[in-house]
C-alpha cells in the first residue's frame, strides 16, 4: 500500500509561516525553496520536506544571515535536519550570550546614571537644613556597607528627587510627632498607642530605604540612645524623647515577633 505526504498550498504554507505569499513565491524565483509538487490545476503544492527546509531557511534568516548564504547552508551535500539544528543552536547560544553582555552594560550604565541623580547644595539645605547627609556616607559605608540593607537603601535612594526627599521629610516628622505627643500626654512606652507610632516609624522606613525586620528596628532603637548624635536629634524636640521610642520600638518588636 502507497503512502502519499501532505501537499500545502501557497496560502496555506504562508498562513502556517507566518510569512507573505510574495515571499515564498521570490524564494521560488531565487532557487532557495521550490515547491516539489504541482496541484491538476498547476499550482504550487509544497510537501512536508518542502515545509521542513522553509524552517531552515526561515531559521537562518532569523539569525541574520543573506539570501545567498542561506542558500549555500540549506543546499549542502549531506546536511541533516539535525545538523542544521546543532549549527543554529551554538549560533543562538552565542547572540544570547551577546545579548546578554549587552543587556548588563545597559543596566550598568543606568545605574551610574541612577548614582549620578544628586541634589544641588540649595535643594540639600531645603530638605536636610544644617544636617549634611554627604559627611556621615563614608562612615555609614564603613559600618555597613556590606549589608544588605545598605546596598537596598544606596540603590533606592540614588534616583529620589527632590520631591521625593521632601515627602520623606513630611513623613518622618509626622512619626516624630505622633511619638512627640504620646509622651508628654503620659502614654507609657509599651501602650498599643504608642507602638502602633514605632510600627509607623518601621514601615517609613521600609517604604523609602530598605526592607525593615523587627530585627534591624531593635538595631536601630539602640543606636538612638547609644549615639549621642541620634539622641540628640529626639531630645532637641522633647527631653527624655530618645528613651521614649527605644522602649516603644522593642515593645512593637516583641509585638510583631509574637504575631
Amino acid at each position: 500500500m502507497s503512502t502519499r505526504t501532505a501537499a500545502w498550498t501557497v496560502g496555506r504554507v504562508a498562513a502556517m509561516a507566518g510569512v507573505s505569499v510574495r515571499t515564498l513565491h521570490h524564494y521560488d524565483a531565487v532557487g532557495l525553496l521550490s515547491p516539489t509538487g504541482r496541484s491538476h490545476a498547476g499550482y504550487r503544492e509544497y510537501s512536508d520536506g518542502d515545509l521542513a527546509r522553509l524552517h531552515q531557511i526561515l531559521l537562518y534568516r532569523e539569525l541574520g544571515f543573506p539570501l545567498d548564504e542561506i542558500t549555500t547552508l540549506v543546499g549542502e551535500r549531506g546536511a541533516s535536519a539535525a545538523g542544521h539544528l546543532r549549527r543554529q543552536h551554538e549560533l543562538l547560544e552565542s547572540r544570547i550570550y551577546r545579548l546578554q553582555t549587552m543587556v548588563s552594560a545597559i543596566e550598568r550604565m543606568l545605574e551610574a546614571e541612577r548614582m549620578d541623580t544628586k541634589l544641588t547644595p540649595e535643594e540639600q539645605f531645603e530638605v536636610f537644613g544644617d544636617f549634611n547627609p554627604d559627611e556621615h556616607e563614608a562612615e555609614a559605608q564603613e559600618k555597613w556597607g556590606d549589608t544588605d540593607a545598605y546596598k537596598e537603601s544606596a540603590r533606592r535612594t540614588a534616583s529620589y528627587s527632590k520631591a521625593d526627599w521632601l515627602a520623606i521629610k513630611e513623613e518622618a516628622a509626622a512619626v516624630n510627632s505622633q511619638f512627640n505627643e504620646a509622651m508628654t500626654s503620659g502614654v507609657a512606652a509599651s501602650d498599643a498607642a504608642a507602638m502602633d507610632v514605632a510600627e509607623a516609624h518601621r514601615q517609613h522606613i521600609s517604604r523609602w530605604f530598605y526592607t525593615c525586620t523587627t530585627d534591624i528596628h531593635r538595631g536601630l532603637a539602640e543606636m538612638y540612645i547609644a549615639d549621642p548624635r541620634f539622641e540628640a536629634n529626639y531630645e532637641k524636640l522633647a527631653p527624655g524623647l530618645a528613651h521614649y521610642v527605644h522602649d516603644a520600638v522593642l515593645a512593637n518588636a516583641a509585638r510583631v515577633d509574637a504575631g
